[in-house]
Parts: structure tokens; C-alpha cells; sequence
């Protein structure tokens, strides 16, 4: 293959991949325009770039310059310098303000902005915040390109630098030099192989305790990161030893010596010896010790008639509770603590709003709240009165680690009503129950045989079983019009049975197609044409919503989203500096409480933005993108959000989204695309929770081979947690201890002589 160096200006961006960095541009240069390809996040239009690489010929694309190394030039000519500032490559320089720098500092601005930035004063336009915007935007790419240059040779991902920026800033070589390992703690998904690398590289021991410990706290903080809140011995010294390369006997000394220092918490659990990650552990003993008090707990005595009240309610509001649903609501008034779970269409919402106005009667002041902010707003629609996400319900802030551990005021209320409680990991029901009173009476609504929360934990199925609290189980279905399959297909396929699909002018169907890019086909098509003319009220970007249970694939949300993009919004405008175009469709991954929103897309001198935060499932439009200042403006129903380049790692596209991601949100048109995967996922529970998110219509698309697997298949992860093992060994009389440091079980592991693993 033919060897190639080439120097020009960077023409345009064709596809940037903000997660991996790759690039597809096209460079002008010796009297050519050449596309080039490469891992190079840094690479703008307008540019003036250094190439080596090598041609190669895509099938598809004809020639291409894979790029091995670049760098770049500073322009050489005033008009080359002018388009470079003009790109949008440092933020709040556009082409007016570019020309005119360019003609007050000619070819030396950068010697200027290197030696005294604040002399860019002296051209006209720029003020003290507009100089404090590029002041910053001028180190943060100085500083990134440091950063990338001594990392990359370590084979971190650009991806990953912006990361381990983003989280220390200038302090960033220093940190990773000092304890690489500290990047597998405080970046998301960074591996230990890659911290190791580098830590290789800086000279620590292969079989130093420092680096054994580090492994042995990442293997235990990875299997949490799969939904488990405890790891069994066993497993924890088979999967560090593969992953350390070192001696049993290393990792077992390492492993005491946590112990003893307590950064990891062991117990036996049902028999099996487990590792905690601390707070974990802290969360399910301060879980199980809540609600086995409450369980002992004597409410404050509610004055109402039952049956006065039932006849009453049943007349205002013509409709007959059945007696399982009187039953869910008594247990409030009787008990206290309450868990009421059934699947759609089983008056769920119906006992809540009873619920709601038996205490508002008897003079009980109550709050509602849900785990995310869609799920909320549903609430409050349905019941009509005020419900929040459960983070702001308890003002919890959120830090780089996730939610602030700090306690805040116990919260005013005689009773806590949470929906969608099997969303609710074992950090966020922790600060829960935290923030009760002891009389404060809480009840806990969801589906059980939805999937768990994305977080660690099982925490709704834990209570159920511990046995801590009464379980309202509601089996009848009420909400099933005549012409509706979608309600009566959930519980089928929960129990098992096939679905009934394919009724004429019916709401459920299935369509066969024979391979991944057929149902892509399919699918497309079907947003794009059959479905808007089937029924021309439903707008393709905000009533149909596409679902996947990967994330990776032919099949998975990254490739579905790239081609849904393309032909719902293939003419959206765009920028250099993200991948994002206007119109496109995104999703808000993580709880964002220091995100400012206002009312109107253009910010109006003299009035502050309201801080209101941005919540993970939050669903938004790209509304503008100011490519001067760098800021894409989301629009979120009736308010509007700014993310500068440090928060767009906060969105991602969502024309389709994770099955997990929809919990909490229905859709009028739910699409699926169904095929074989792995089989510990491709589970009935993943389809019952990605049909029960749908209200008008359920198209499936895909295999019937994997839709019969699926139906019959009920296995799934099984999580490795503790705190149903808490509740259950309450009832049966054995109070919770704290495990001691120097008792029988402890020391039977810490004993160097033993031979036989616990």
C-alpha cells in the first residue's frame, strides 16, 4: 500500500464519533481533496493539519488516507489564519470577530494569546466575558492536546482523555502518574487493563500490594457495575487472579490486609462468603434496619370509615373497587409500609389516587415521587397532583462518583407514595428511607416483573420476599378495551404464552424479516412512511419511539440511532464542534443538578436562567447550536437547556433507545426489533417491560425464532445482593450485626495457613 504525507487545510468534517474519536474528513491540500480517516478528535474544518499515513481503497468509498500520525500547523498566511479562527475551533471567535483579529495582530495572535491573553481586549467586540470565554477555550485546547500526547502513548482512547480531563482538569498528568489506578474509581467505564498500562509504564511491580489491591477493588466494583451489590469469595479470587497475573497467595494477603482496613466489607450471605464494596453494604443494612423498624413501628391512627369512605369514593367517581384493590388501600391506613405491585392494567394508579384522597381527608400532608423525571411527570398526570423525581423530592446533588453522600432534613410528610419503585437502586431507596420519619408511612408502587434497576440492587424484589412490609399482589385486569391486545399480551408473554398478533385493525403485530438488514429496512420504513400514513397524527419523532436491548450490533441503538438520523433529520444543521445536528432527537444519561434552564430558546439580558437540573431518561430536541460560544441548546418540553462542550458526554441520540432506558415512560408506538442474542438477555422479562411501554401499538420486527425464545425463555441474571437475605433472617429471629473484625468467620479467611478457599 502506497505511503502517503500530505499538509493542507481541513475542508470539512463528513462523520465524527464522539465516543471513540474516530473521524472521516477531507483535507485540501497540494492541489488536491483528499478524505481522510483516523482516531483524531481534535480535527476541525479549517485546520491547516500534517498527515502520515497510508491509501487504501474502501469498498465502498473508493480512496482513503488512514491516517497513522497527525499534527497540527499553525496557519502560515493571514487568510489561512482567518479560516482557522472561523471554524469554531476555540469558542466565542465566529468569522466577524476572526477578521478582525486577524487584522489588528496579523500572524502573531498566537504569540499574543500564549504571552497575554487579556491584549484581546484591544480589538473591538471583545469584553471581559467574552475574553473569559476564549481564554478558557484557548487552555482547555492546549491542555487537551497535552494530555492526549502523553496518555495516547499509553493507548487510552481520545474519548477516554477528554474524560480524565473533564474530571481533573490540569491536574490530570499529575493524578495519573501519581496512582494510575485511580482512573478505574473516578472515570465511567474506565478499564483496569488500561490504568494498569500505564501503570506498567511508570514502574510499578507487577506484584506490588498497591496494584494487587487496585485490581482486587476494581473486579468487586465491576460485578457491582452488572447490577450486584455483594461478589462471592470464590468468584472474586477467580476473577482477580485472571485479571492480576499473580500468585493466590498474593491476592489473599492483599484481600486480608483490605478487610482489616475495612475498604472492603466481608460477610457470609446465605451460606456464601461475599465482598462489599462499603457503601453497598452500608445501603442494604441501612435499608433492612428502616424497614424492620417500620415494621414494628405503630402508625399514627387514621380517622376514617372504610366502608363510608369506599361508598363515598366509588359514587364521586363512578367506579366499583375491587376487593383486592380496597385491600391495597387499607393496608396503608393499617399497616403503614406497603408494597403494592401488578402488571399494566391492574389499578396501579387507581389505589394510588384513592390512596391519595383518603389521607388528603383525614388531614395527612403527602408527597409523591418517582425514580426519574418522565416517570414523575406520568404520576402527575395520572393522579393529578404534584409528583418528583425522588432525587429532587430530597434535594440529593450529585457528585462525578454519583449521588452526594450527604444526609439533608428529614422530609414533612405523614406519607411517602414512590411509582415505578422497581427502578430504585439500593443508593437512591438508601437516601429514601434515610429522609423518613418514623412516622412516616411509605408506599412503594411498581411492576415487579419488569426488569431491575439499572443501578445496583434488586431492591423492589428483595422487599417483597424479606417478608419486612405487607405485599399487595393485583392479578385482575381492568384496563383491556375490546380492540386492545397490548394489555392482554403483556400477561401473556409474563406467563409465558405466546402473543396474539396480527388482528385486523388490531394494535399488536409481528413482521418476519430474514436477516439484521432487512428488519433495518423494515424498520425504517415504517417510521418513515407506512406508520405516518396510517394514522397522520403521529409525528415520527415524538410519538414513535424505536427500542433495542443492545446497545451494540446491527441491531443495537448505536447503529439503529446513525440511521434513523439519516432519514428523519438528514438536513438538520450542524456544527464542527459535535456530532449533534438540529432536530436530532437526544437523550439526558445521567442526573445533571447544575444544568440552568430557561423559557425561552434565546437567553434575555438581565434575567438568570432557573437551575433546575436535567435527569437521566430526560428526552429532548436539539434546538440551536451557537458554534462561535460552542453550546448546543436542548429543548425539553416548554424549557430550554445550554451544554458547552464539557456536558455533551451528558447526551446521546435517542431516535432509539435501550429497552432499559424506557422503564419509567410510555410511548403511543413502540417498535422492537427482535432477533437472537445472547440468552441470559434475550428474556421474557426484557420483552414484557419493552411492550408494557406502549399505549396505541406494539410492531415487532424481526425473528419469530427469537420472539418463541424469548417468550419461553425466563431466565436472566441472577443478582448477587443481600438485602432480602437481611429482612428474611430478621423475621426468623437473628438480629443484624455488624461482621467483626477478629470473629470465627472473619478469621477462618484471614488465616494464612488455611488451604481450603471459603
Amino acid at each position: 500500500m502506497e505511503e502517503l504525507d500530505i499538509k493542507g487545510t481541513v475542508k470539512d468534517i463528513i462523520y465524527r464519533n464522539e465516543e471513540t474519536g474516530y473521524v472521516v474528513a477531507r483535507v485540501k491540500g497540494a492541489g488536491t481533496v483528499l478524505t481522510f480517516t483516523g482516531t483524531l478528535p481534535w480535527v476541525y474544518e479549517g485546520m491547516l493539519v500534517a498527515l502520515e499515513g497510508e491509501m487504501v481503497e474502501h469498498k465502498s468509498f473508493g480512496p482513503q488516507l488512514k491516517v497513522e500520525k497527525a499534527e497540527e500547523i499553525r496557519p502560515e498566511t493571514k487568510e489561512g489564519l482567518e479560516r482557522y479562527l472561523s471554524s469554531g475551533v476555540l469558542a466565542g471567535i465566529g468569522p466577524a470577530l476572526a477578521k478582525r483579529l486577524v487584522a489588528y495582530f496579523g500572524l502573531e495572535l498566537f504569540e499574543v494569546m500564549d504571552e497575554d491573553i487579556t491584549r484581546l481586549k484591544e480589538v473591538e467586540g471583545i469584553g471581559e466575558k467574552k475574553l473569559e470565554r476564549i481564554a478558557q477555550s484557548y487552555e482547555r485546547s492546549r491542555e487537551v492536546r497535552t494530555i492526549m500526547v502523553f496518555l495516547q502513548s499509553y493507548g487510552v482512547t481520545p474519548r477516554q482523555c477528554m474524560k480524565i480531563y473533564n474530571r481533573y482538569g490540569q491536574a490530570a498528568i499529575g493524578r495519573v502518574r501519581e496512582n494510575p489506578y485511580v482512573l478505574c474509581e473516578d472515570i465511567p467505564s474506565f478499564g483496569f487493563r488500561t490504568a494498569d498500562r500505564i501503570a506498567m509504564n511508570l514502574g510499578i511491580e507487577k506484584d506490588s500490594p498497591f496494584r494487587i489491591e487496585s485490581g482486587l477493588h476494581y473486579t468487586v466494583a465491576a460485578f457491582g457495575g452488572a447490577g450486584n451489590t455483594c461478589m462471592p469469595l470464590t468468584a472474586l479470587l477467580k476473577e482477580a487472579g485472571k485479571l492480576l497475573e499473580v500468585e493466590e497467595a498474593s491476592i489473599l494477603t492483599a484481600l486480608r490486609h483490605m478487610i482489616l482496613q475495612d475498604s472492603l466489607k466481608v460477610e457470609e450471605i446465605d451460606g456464601e462468603q461475599c465482598a462489599f464494596i462499603g457503601s453497598y453494604w452500608h445501603s442494604e443494612v441501612q435499608i433492612a434496619e428502616h424497614l424492620l423498624l417500620g415494621g414494628r413501628q405503630v402508625f399514627p391512627r387514621l380517622k376514617v370509615n372504610p366502608e363510608q369512605f369506599f361508598e363515598r369514593y366509588e359514587k364521586e367517581h363512578h367506579l366499583t373497587l375491587h376487593p383486592q384493590q380496597k385491600k391495597a388501600i387499607l393496608s396503608v391506613v393499617e399497616e403503614g409500609m406497603v408494597v403494592i405491585t401488578g402488571g399494566p392494567g391492574t389499578g396501579k394508579t387507581t389505589i394510588i389516587k384513592a390512596i391519595l384522597t383518603l389521607l388528603e381527608r383525614s388531614n395527612q400532608k403527602v408527597l409523591m415521587a418517582a425514580p426519574t423525571g418522565r416517570a414523575a411527570k406520568r404520576m402527575s398526570e395520572a393522579t393529578g397532583g404534584e409528583a418528583k423525581t425522588i432525587h429532587r423530592m430530597l434535594s440529593l446533588g450529585m457528585s462525578e462518583e454519583g449521588i452526594d453522600d450527604q444526609e439533608g432534613d428529614l422530609l414533612e410528610a405523614d406519607c411517602v407514595i414512590i411509582d415505578e419503585a422497581s427502578m430504585i437502586d439500593v443508593l437512591l431507596m438508601k437516601h429514601l428511607v434515610s429522609s423518613l420519619k418514623q412516622s412516616t408511612r411509605l408506599v412503594l408502587v411498581g411492576d415487579a416483573d419488569q426488569l431491575p434497576s439499572v443501578g445496583p440492587g434488586r431492591v423492589l424484589s428483595d422487599i417483597m420476599e424479606g417478608g419486612a412490609c405487607p405485599v399487595v399482589r393485583l392479578e385482575r385486569i381492568y384496563r383491556q378495551g375490546k380492540e386492545s391486545m397490548i394489555t392482554v399480551n403483556a400477561h401473556r408473554i409474563n406467563h409465558g404464552e405466546a402473543p396474539l398478533m396480527n388482528a385486523r385493525a388490531g394494535d399488536f403485530f409481528f413482521l418476519e424479516t430474514p436477516d439484521a438488514p432487512a428488519t433495518v429496512d423494515c424498520l425504517i420504513g415504517l417510521v418513515q412512511e407506512r406508520l405516518p400514513k396510517f394514522h397522520q397524527e403521529w409525528d415520527p419523532l415524538r410519538d414513535i419511539q424505536v427500542l433495542s436491548p443492545m446497545r451494540k450490533g446491527d441491531l443495537g441503538i448505536h447503529a439503529l440511532n446513525e440511521h434513523l438520523k439519516g432519514v428523519l433529520n438528514p438536513k438538520g444543521a450542524s456544527a464542527g464542534f459535535t456530532e449533534f445536528r438540529i432536530g436530532d432527537k437526544v437523550m439526558q444519561n445521567r442526573n445533571n443538578y447544575q444544568l440552568k434552564s430557561r423559557n425561552t430558546l434565546e437567553a434575555i439580558p438581565g434575567i438568570e436562567a432557573e437551575e433546575t437540573g436535567v435527569f437521566n431518561g430526560d428526552v429532548g430536541y436539539v434546538a440551536s447550536l451557537a458554534k462561535e460560544d460552542q453550546i448546543v441548546t436542548v429543548q425539553y418540553e416548554d424549557r430550554y437547556v445550554d451544554y458547552g462542550v464539557g456536558d455533551l458526554d451528558d447526551l446521546e441520540l435517542a431516535y432509539a433507545i435501550t429497552i432499559h432506558k424506557s422503564q419509567g415512560s410510555e410511548f403511543p408506538v413502540v417498535l422492537l426489533p427482535v432477533f437472537m442474542g445472547p440468552p441470559l438477555l434475550m428474556n421474557r422479562n426484557l420483552l414484557y417491560t419493552a411492550v408494557t411501554r406502549a399505549r396505541a401499538l406494539v410492531v415487532l420486527i424481526g425473528s419469530s425464532r427469537a420472539l418463541r425464545f424469548m417468550v419461553a425463555n425466563d431466565r436472566s441474571f441472577q443478582r448477587h445482593t443481600s438485602l432480602g437475605w437481611r429482612l428474611r433472617r430478621a423475621q426468623e429471629g437473628f438480629p443484624h450485626q455488624e461482621p467483626p473484625r477478629d470473629g470465627l468467620q472473619k478469621e477462618a479467611f484471614l488465616d494464612p495457613e488455611r488451604e481450603e478457599l471459603p
